[in-house]
């Protein structure tokens, strides 16, 4: 699929991996549709990807965890740009916690059912409810499209997340049973698992956590969010590429 003057959806687009990906497509001539819950940074997007060269960039405020929000923004979306030929899911928090924490052989702390929940619905429930309405514009138009997932390399387990884990594993499955189940429609499903990236959260940390992150990596550095971005644009335009998994980790998961 070619990138130019088709229209992509991205979540989570008001920074990091979405802001990236978002302005990547831009460079591309792309029409874009930017949700986010932060409205501020969704108009930062907008105003670089505008700048980038977007053919149009439309924002619209959503919770991709509400399913009136999401069918609301997809609605406007599809009104003001057309039919979408692709959605990157990308959308996702962290509430990180161990399942249960002790100390001095007594329980101290265990993950609570909200740390839990957010997680599920943000991560998981968002990527389901926004995959449904951009599977169900892209059938009404009969032109196929695409939809890229942004899993994660936890989804194999990890320390401290049983919540972020359980749901990029649920991204993941849900990928390739979409490309199986939407095939017959020409739409492509796929996702992109990334391992450490130089997103803002990242860059923030001490400079000894920091250190510690890079050195578990066998490239010996974090991935910049521009390397993402260009696998998201591999994925579009590569039409055999489907159901799969793309691993970007500077080989951290081996």
């Amino acid at each position: 699929m070619q990138i130019k003057g088709n229209h992509f959806v991205i979540t989570g687009a008001a920074q990091g991996l979405g802001a990236a990906i978002s302005l990547a497509l831009a460079c591309q001539g792309a029409k874009l549709g930017l949700l986010d819950v932060n409205r501020e940074g969704l108009q930062e997007t907008a105003e670089r990807c505008e700048t980038a060269g977007a053919d149009s960039c439309q924002l619209v405020t959503c919770d991709v965890a509400d399913e009136a929000s999401v069918a609301a923004a997809f609605a406007e979306l599809e009104t003001g740009n057309g039919p979408v030929a692709g959605l990157v899911n990308n959308a996702g928090i962290l509430r990180d916690a161990m399942l249960v924490k002790v100390k001095d052989d007594e329980i101290v702390e265990r993950m609570s059912l909200q740390q839990w929940q957010q997680v599920i619905d943000i991560n998981l429930t968002g990527v389901f409810l926004c995959g449904r309405e951009a599977a169900s514009s892209m059938i009404r138009a009969q032109q196929g499209g695409v939809i890229i997932n942004i899993s994660s390399i936890s989804r194999a387990g990890n320390i401290g997340q049983s919540n972020y884990a359980a749901a990029k594993a649920g991204v993941a499955a849900l990928s390739t049973t979409w490309a199986r189940e939407l095939a017959r429609f020409n739409i492509r499903s796929a996702a992109i698992a990334p391992g450490v990236f130089e997103t803002e959260m990242v860059a923030s940390l001490k400079p000894e956590a920091h250190a510690r992150i890079t050195g578990a990596v066998p490239l010996q550095r974090t991935g910049a969010v521009e390397e993402l971005a260009h696998a998201v644009c591999f994925i579009v335009e590569n039409d055999y590429y489907s159901g799969r998994i793309l691993e970007l980790d500077g080989g951290l998961r081996l």
